[in-house]
């Protein structure tokens, strides 16, 4: 009979999991084993947070399901950021953590034994969609495919699995096959409010959101906007949905004034799968628009829609376009707004990065630039921890990203890149095709900005920082400095070398006018 370890990885391959990441630890040595010869690709770290971020990188690349895999307290404890990251950007991941034998646990007792927590779970909770706790050897198969299953229905988010250490030894009888639920939801998709409403309006907008790249309707969502006439803003998780060709694409953040004059102007705002969070509305400060329609299979809490469709956005677009078939197509009744401001890094970057290539960008000046700013011109094309603003993303986040088989470069500060630079070990190891472009302004930038536009001397922002050249080279990963006249060529270099590398930027840069301390829109 198979071990619980083995019956473990038997799941995730039930679950379509082609790679995993963790670290082991003495409690999770028998799944490390049931990976052996599996065909799930499995990824070892060198630090469990990492495991939870380049789960999430990959998640965002991909749309598949996210695997991070850590043993007991300390262990589960560091994938908790992660994890939060994760839950706030939608991101579909699965937390495999360990907890202690079965045969020592005491309900409401803690004894001390290694690694122990009186409630491991409870970390989680805030964070994930639901927590699985496997309580027999026998149910292990059934509940991660559950748990898998549910992270990745819709609205997609982390789940929790805790497995006791003794089960994954435990011999298991053969899993059977888990029955996908049939679906007894038999409601018809009415969208003739929606109809009516966009019908009447004669300034339409369209916002899009990660609810609409989870859905995979980009064709949809450009096709329905340029019908319209109405230019298409988008959410950070919306970046790529609408290409930089299309006649709806509007080629500034919300956060620019001009952009934002179109939603002002707007009769009408059509949202797809976003919850208009305060990062993307300026804190809450764009209006509400005098009709708003919104396609989401969520309520939504920030902006109260007059008409509400509760369906998948590719579902609700698609329907829409039929209502909409016999519609004369509307010619544009807005002009294309004015050129970003100036900005030679994103226009080196640019030059290099293939169509579909995926950026990854950590909480670092540069990086607010690229996530701002920067051209996108896939689904998918960009990764951005915009949900709970965690710094150290960046690098840990494209490691993943970078086993999605599409052109990966990580845009990092120096001082975030500290959080997690060990994992270098990690992509020299696994050869991951990684192009690392490391702006090095000698601390943190943003939060040394926060001191400066006030007039008052910086506290706490300056770092010393290492040689990062000598500490790539260190850890076998080809790195040298370039300067901004060099970047595009090095980072085309470093994408065709299908290599991990870093290339070190020493620059300064003011943050873009969408950060916080830059947003035009002020409390009224």
């Amino acid at each position: 009979m198979p071990t619980g370890g083995e019956v473990l990885v038997a799941a995730l391959r039930d679950l379509e999991v082609e790679v995993a990441f963790g670290l082991p630890g003495v409690h999770n040595l028998a799944a490390w084993k049931g990976f052996s010869g599996s065909g799930v690709r499995l990824v070892g770290v060198r630090h469990e947070q990492t495991a939870g971020y380049a789960a999430d990188g990959y998640a965002r690349a991909t749309g598949r399901l996210g695997v991070a895999i850590t043993t007991t307290g300390p262990g589960a404890a560091n994938v908790v950021a992660a994890t939060g990251e994760a839950w706030s950007c939608h991101s579909p991941l699965l937390v495999i953590a360990t907890d202690i034998p079965t045969t020592v646990r005491r309900e409401g007792q803690y004894r001390g034994v290694l690694h122990e927590t009186t409630d491991q779970a409870s970390f989680f909770r805030p964070v994930t969609k639901a927590t699985f706790r496997v309580e027999r050897a026998e149910e292990l198969h059934e509940r991660v495919v559950q748990a898998g299953r549910l992270a990745m229905r819709a609205p997609r988010r982390p789940v929790y699995l805790e497995v006791p250490t003794d089960l994954l030894s435990a011999e298991v009888p053969e899993p059977v096959e888990v029955p996908v639920p049939r679906d007894s939801d038999q409601r018809v998709l009415r969208v003739e409010d929606a109809v009516a409403a966009l019908r009447a309006a004669e300034r339409p907008l369209v916002w899009a959101g990660g609810g609409a790249t989870a859905a995979g309707a980009a064709q949809e969502l450009t096709g329905l906007a340029e019908r319209l006439g109405a230019p298409a803003l988008s959410s950070y998780g919306g970046r790529g949905l609408v290409p930089p060709d299309s006649p709806a694409h509007v080629a500034l953040p919300p956060h620019s004034p001009e952009a934002g004059a179109l939603w002002d102007a707007a009769d009408l705002v059509l949202v797809v799968g976003s919850d208009l969070d305060a990062m993307n509305t300026q804190g809450f400060r764009q209006p509400q628009p005098p009709t708003l329609v919104t396609l989401d299979l969520v309520e939504p809490v920030n902006y109260a829609p007059d008409v509400l469709v509760r369906a998948d956005a590719r579902e609700a677009l698609l329907r829409l376009l039929f209502e909409l078939k016999d519609d004369e197509s509307r010619a544009p009744w807005w002009s294309p707004v004015g050129a970003r401001p100036a900005m030679p890094f994103l226009d080196a970057l640019e030059a290099a990065l293939p169509a579909d290539a995926v950026l990854v960008a950590d909480m670092c000046v540069a990086g607010y630039w690229y996530g701002g700013y920067g051209r996108v011109q896939q689904p998918r094309g960009l990764a951005y921890p915009v949900g709970w603003g965690t710094l150290g993303f960046g690098f840990p986040a494209s490691l993943g990203a970078a086993l999605s088989g599409r052109p990966t470069v990580a845009v990092v500060g120096d001082g975030g890149f500290l959080f997690g630079c060990g994992d270098l070990a990690t992509a020299a190891q696994e050869q991951l095709p990684v192009t690392v472009v490391l702006v090095d302004d000698g601390g943190y930038g943003m939060l040394r900005y926060d001191f400066t536009k006030d007039g008052e001397q910086p506290v706490g922002t300056e770092l010393e920082p290492p040689d990062f050249v000598a500490m790539a080279h260190a850890f076998r990963v080809a790195a040298r400095e370039v300067t901004v006249e060099e970047l595009a060529d090095a980072v085309a270099a470093g994408i065709a070398s299908g290599a991990p590398n870093l290339l070190v930027v020493k620059a300064t840069y003011d943050p873009p006018p969408n950060t916080s301390p830059n947003w035009y829109r002020v409390k009224a």
